[in-house]
């Protein structure tokens, strides 16, 4: 669901506080990411952090949901952030570096890995173009 440029950036003045955040692009609203580590979601005009089985309480005792993008599958580990919170700058911080904290440590960038036959990056051999190239 779309994302209003306002609001976007609204959720990221709040959670400036935090660290140098950032909104990219993703299934149609944006995924928050701290130093590459994905902890929330912007979708429609709400926010989704992160949560786990202590976090969610929170979430929980405010009557929040979780994400359930187009009203089907519902991801259970990211929930809604109730409005008050969301408001409220130091509230917010607290919740999202929770959030933050349960994503560990920034990822290492993965190494490709080698495929067993090297030859890919080697010309394939073509016998009619090669015919063709030698009677040009």
């Amino acid at each position: 669901m779309a994302v209003s440029p306002s609001f976007r950036d609204f959720v990221l003045d709040q959670l400036g506080r935090l660290g140098p955040v950032d909104a990219r692009p993703m299934f149609g609203g944006y995924g928050l990411y701290l130093e590459e580590r994905f902890f929330g979601l912007l979708w429609g005009d709400a926010v989704y952090l992160k949560t786990d089985g202590t976090t969610r309480q929170s979430y929980l005792a405010e009557g929040m949901e979780p994400f359930s993008p187009g009203g089907k599958v519902a991801l259970k580990n990211y929930y809604q952030v109730p409005v008050d919170v969301l408001e409220d700058s130091a509230r917010f911080v607290e919740w999202a570096g929770a959030s933050v904290s349960l994503t560990g440590s920034v990822p290492v960038t993965r190494k490709r890995r080698m495929t067993k036959n090297r030859s890919i990056h080697k010309q394939v051999r073509n016998p009619r173009r090669d015919r063709k190239l030698q009677n040009d």
